[in-house]
């Protein structure tokens, strides 16, 4: 089992569910108080349990899973990973190169393999899709589509993986200006792993630490643009 890290506590069961546990709570806690006996006691427990449950509207088991009973809600639309689900990780770094050089960089997503090591191919088919390839232990082989789904030039970009892809995924990565002429670069980044094999390679893929995965990323990012030739376009 792949236990997501995401702190954010929010409900994730449908009203109904809510109500069948606080009344089968209730119930059990009640039949198990009247027991006096180990297994009385072990019943209250469990009725306990179901009854935070219910009251509370969360399940650890559904966190712990990335599932959930409740609708999306609003943005469910444009959301590919509910807000409280998955594994959740922030990176931020700076690089000596001016902001629209980086952004540049960044936009243009068949670089991106170049530096996030868990990455084989990002192939572009619009403007705004692509198809992105992972590629782990033993040759196995995951592969999802993302679009760009918000864009401030030279500022933003913000992307989510599509509809059926195998890994359901979210982010975005910010670009500013520091006093010394170079960018600083904030990356925010989720995912739900899917269940069964798939989500056992996704824990490997992406590492028990996500957060620092990215941080080693991003410093291969700012090696390559602060070191390597980097291609630059005509003024």
């Amino acid at each position: 089992m792949f236990v997501t890290g995401n702190p954010v506590k929010t409900v994730n069961i449908h009203p109904i569910e809510r109500c069948a546990s606080v009344i089968g709570g209730s119930l059990l806690a009640a039949a198990g108080m009247r027991r006096h006996t180990v297994g009385g006691g072990a019943m209250v427990i469990a009725g306990s349990e179901m009854l935070r449950r219910g009251l509370t509207g969360r399940s650890f088991l559904y966190q712990a899973f990335g599932v959930r009973t409740v609708s999306t809600g609003q943005g469910a639309a444009t959301t590919s990973v509910p807000y409280e689900l998955g594994e959740r990780a922030h990176a931020t770094i700076t690089i000596e190169r001016p902001r629209q050089e980086v952004f540049a960089f960044w936009r243009d997503v068949t670089n991106l393999p170049r530096f996030m090591k868990h990455l084989k191919s990002v192939e572009v088919r619009d403007s705004k899709r692509s198809h992105w390839v992972a590629q782990g232990p033993a040759g196995m082989r995951l592969e999802w589509n993302a679009e760009v789904i918000h864009e401030v030039p030279h500022e933003l970009i913000g992307w989510r993986s599509t509809k059926g892809s195998e890994l359901d995924s979210a982010g975005s990565v910010q670009f500013q200006d520091t006093s010394s002429g170079g960018t600083r670069v904030a990356v925010d980044f989720q995912y739900n792993p899917p269940a069964g094999s798939a989500g056992a390679f996704v824990a490997k893929l992406f590492g028990r630490d996500p957060q620092a995965e990215m941080q080693v990323d991003l410093i291969r990012l700012k090696h390559h643009l602060e070191y390597a030739e980097v291609p630059r376009k005509p003024v």
